[in-house]
């Protein structure tokens, strides 16, 4: 019973993170199957330019420009996945919620 309703809880946070990551502009992502990480593709960022003016030229100056707006990621090219940053969902869902948040207003200061 405890396994069943633990794979529940994942199972709707990770349902909660890739419904609000697909939504942000520019960001794309599909349900993992039996991870408790996503991998999101950020090449709609590519090319664009933070509000400081620095233009993010590949998924290390996405995170880079995410960590500045209080979310820390890896990067996918460290797992051989880019443009690709990685977001886990092991956290509460307050937490999930509260990155998705920062991410989707970092998407809407980026310029170009």
């Amino acid at each position: 019973d405890l396994v069943r309703s633990r794979c529940a809880e994942f199972e709707a946070r990770r349902n909660v993170a890739v419904a609000r990551l697909a939504a942000v502009p520019g960001l794309a992502c599909s349900p993992p199957h039996g991870a408790f990480y996503i991998y999101v593709s950020c090449a709609g960022w590519t090319g664009k330019r933070t509000p400081q003016g620095r233009r993010l030229e590949n998924d290390a100056g996405v995170t880079a420009y995410l960590l500045e707006s209080g979310v820390a990621l890896p990067n996918g090219a460290g797992y051989g996945l880019s443009p690709y940053f990685r977001v886990s969902f092991a956290t509460t869902p307050e937490n999930i919620e509260r990155a998705c948040a920062r991410i989707d207003a970092a998407a809407r200061r980026l310029e170009g």
